[in-house]
């Protein structure tokens, strides 16, 4: 890998932890309650990244391995499952819909693949 790769690659995260994403909103919970509607603007990681908004927040399948938690990757659709950083699990929050719940943004490896960077994830019921 060239310097020049690194160097992208370190900006590239810098600016996912540094900002929010763009919000990509497919009504997914246009009809949540106000108090949850709340829940999901309060949402932050344990290092206290913000989790981003409602619209950003997707219902997701889940799992727990004896190396932690996974999800079925949002890009891609052959059914790999991946793991989710220790550090994006909020644990303390509740959860008021009861299902699973990733935020996460795409993020490009190198030319020719996009990976998932995971943002936050919160637990479904049974967790």
């Amino acid at each position: 890998m060239t310097v020049t790769r690194s160097a992208a690659r370190l900006a590239i995260a810098s600016a996912l932890l540094s900002t929010a994403a763009a919000a990509f909103d497919n009504g997914q919970w246009k009809d949540v309650p106000d108090q949850v509607r709340s829940w999901f603007k309060s949402l932050r990681s344990p290092s206290g990244i913000h989790c981003c908004d409602v619209a950003d927040g997707h219902r997701t399948d889940w799992e727990i391995r004896s190396t932690g938690y996974y999800i079925p990757n949002p890009i891609d659709p052959t059914g790999e499952w991946i793991p989710v950083p220790p550090g994006a699990v909020v644990r303390n929050a509740g959860n008021p819909v009861g299902e699973a719940i990733v935020w996460w943004n795409p993020v490009a490896i190198d030319e020719d693949q996009t990976g998932v960077f995971i943002r936050c994830f919160v637990p479904g019921d049974g967790a």
